[in-house]
């Protein structure tokens, strides 16, 4: 079993310029800062990238893709049930002594875009 602790670190690139919906900024934003984003490599950002793309799709009104975005998170880890098949753990000990508050402004600004949807 793989662990990875909580860093708060910002990885992978912003999305490309389009149109995205609210709801895939957050979600994106969340992988960026994601303990499992520790192990990605530019080819795993850029199935990201394509997966974001399916999500925002999704978030607009093609339900009929939420399947396949599930598929592709499922490969990143997305819930306990797929770490658990990919054999990774998050080490909440060391995620509890790393944890620090969000600053006001960030927390502004990801409330507005989750209003926003």
């Amino acid at each position: 079993m793989t662990k990875v602790a909580q860093d708060y670190a910002v990885r992978g690139p912003d999305l490309p310029e389009y149109d995205w919906h609210p709801r895939t900024l957050a979600w994106w934003e969340t992988w960026r800062r994601s303990p499992l984003a520790q192990e990605f490599g530019q080819t795993d950002w850029d199935f990201l990238i394509d997966t974001a793309f399916l999500h925002s799709q999704m978030w607009a009104g093609e339900v009929r893709l939420a399947g396949e975005v599930r598929l592709r998170a499922a490969k990143f880890g997305a819930t306990p049930e797929d770490r658990l098949r990919l054999k990774v753990q998050i080490d909440q000990e060391a995620e509890q002594v790393a944890k620090t508050p969000v600053p006001k402004a960030r927390k502004a600004r990801l409330l507005n875009v989750v209003n926003a949807s």
